[in-house]
């Protein structure tokens, strides 16, 4: 059996993932009480963390209405051919576009979907006919709006 390329995670690892997950501010002298040690050691995992690739970057929370993104669209893409250097065309386009804030391969039917945000329904309309159906390989696109969000967690579940 291959071993695997994760990292050995202890308890008090996992705790402290998960408080930093849930608050990547939170300060290392408040971590390190919430995982039973010293604020030395609590950093030196920290940064062993971060090195190994399991915390891979902080950042904020926006709220997307309050910046005025009011419209949260999730786009179907299919392409024309699956040929890997079609794929990676198509996701090194999407790359470039800031509207589009997630972007899955998938298995089946549909090639991608994509979360889209955008000001008004307008803007969404210009974005989808001048930048995404325009997109390198695309054959056809399906698109959702959202009407309600009732979860949106960051992050993974931290097991025990």
């Amino acid at each position: 059996m291959a071993q695997s390329n994760r990292p050995q995670l202890d308890p008090i690892d996992r705790l402290i993932l998960r408080n930093l997950q849930a608050d990547g501010r939170i300060t290392n002298v408040e971590l390190a009480a919430r995982a039973g040690l010293t604020a030395p050691p609590c950093l030196r995992r920290v940064r062993a963390l971060e090195e190994q690739g399991v915390v891979k970057g902080y950042h904020a929370d926006l709220d997307s209405e309050a910046l005025g993104y009011g419209i949260t669209v999730f786009a179907m893409v299919s392409l024309k051919s699956q040929a890997e250097t079609d794929l990676r065309a198509f996701e090194e386009h999407v790359a470039k576009l800031p509207q589009v804030r997630e972007c899955h391969m998938l298995n089946g039917e549909i090639d991608f979907v994509l979360k889209i945000v955008a000001h008004d329904l307008q803007e969404f309309q210009r974005f989808l006919t001048s930048a995404l159906t325009t997109a390198p390989g695309v054959e056809h696109v399906k698109t959702s709006l959202t009407i309600r969000t009732s979860k949106n967690l960051p992050g993974v579940p931290v097991d025990d």
